[in-house]
Order: structure tokens, then C-alpha cells, then sequence
């Protein structure tokens, strides 16, 4: 198994490790092993048109009491921010998020740098705490990172965002 392999499925894990029952995801290629993972271990999952919708959509089951998360790409919090500050923050809302990011080394598409780039700032702004995981990091701390963040979220009644760099040229290593 590749290193982005074994970070994927330590995603998973960790989202399992803290008992995730359902997430709600916008299709990505970067993300698609994550999906792939909780799909194939059980946990339903339920596809979004935007992640503003999939924000509505996990938070409503976190407001149900259901475990749930949302799986999507870092440049979609363009279209995500208005619900995380009026719905999630506003409501408290215990809804963990897992992004990978786009926009650092590896990234093709040169329109993305801009925004992608400014995502940390700019959830820092809107009251977001984000946690961060990159090529350096082991499969072992993806896990463990992963269901903490999860779990922070619960615990504060807030939603937490875990941004990881699925792109960056070290996690593609074999």
C-alpha cells in the first residue's frame, strides 16, 4: 500500500476509532479513498450537490444525535462559509470536517493556489479551529488526529476542521 494509502485509510480508522455514524461528502477525486473507505467499512454516507448543502445535512444529524461528519475539498469553503458561521457556529453545532487541501506543492490547477492558500486564514476569521496534517506526519498521527478533531468538535459544540495534504508530492511516495 502506498503512503497516501495508509493516510487515507488512517482517516477512516480514526473516524471509526470515534464511532462515526454517517458522513455526508461532495465527490472529489483527492478525497475518493476517504469515501471509498467509510463506504466499504459500513458507514452510510450520503453525497451532497454543495458543501454548504452537506454542512445543512451533517449538522442536521448532529442536531438529531447522530455521529456525523463531512468529507469535501478545502477551496469549497467558498461556498461552505455561510452556513458554518449562521447554522454550525451560530447553533452550535459539534460537526467535525475533513479537507484535503489544494493549492500547496503538487497542485495542478493554477487557479486554485489563490484560494486555497487563504483557507486557513480565512477559517481562522470566521471562528473555525483547524487542525492541520501534511506529508510529514505518520499514518499513526492521521488516526489519532482524526478522531480527536472529532472529538473537539463534540466537546465544544462547534464545528472543527481537519485540513489534510493529500497532493503534496512526500504522500504519494510508495
Amino acid at each position: 500500500m502506498t503512503t497516501a494509502g495508509k493516510r487515507y485509510e488512517a482517516l477512516v480508522q480514526g473516524l471509526r476509532d470515534w464511532q462515526l455514524e454517517a458522513f455526508v461528502y461532495v465527490p472529489s477525486s483527492h478525497v475518493a479513498p476517504v469515501i471509498r473507505g467509510l463506504d466499504e467499512s459500513g458507514q452510510p454516507g450520503f453525497m451532497a450537490n454543495r458543501e454548504d448543502e452537506a454542512v445543512g445535512i451533517a449538522g442536521g444529524m448532529v442536531l438529531g444525535g447522530r455521529r456525523a461528519a463531512v468529507v469535501m475539498q478545502d477551496n469549497g469553503f467558498g461556498n461552505a462559509l455561510t452556513a458554518l458561521t449562521t447554522f454550525a457556529v451560530a447553533y452550535h453545532v459539534g460537526l467535525p470536517i475533513i479537507a484535503n487541501t489544494r493549492g500547496g506543492l503538487g497542485e495542478y490547477n493554477s487557479m486554485i493556489h489563490t484560494f486555497g492558500e487563504a483557507v486557513p486564514s480565512l477559517l481562522a476569521a470566521a471562528g473555525i479551529k483547524t487542525e492541520r496534517l501534511g506529508a510529514a506526519e505518520s499514518p499513526a498521527l492521521w488516526r489519532s488526529t482524526a478522531c480527536a478533531v472529532a472529538e473537539h468538535a463534540v466537546m465544544t459544540h462547534r464545528p472543527v476542521v481537519l485540513l489534510v495534504d493529500v497532493m503534496h508530492p512526500g504522500s504519494l511516495d510508495g
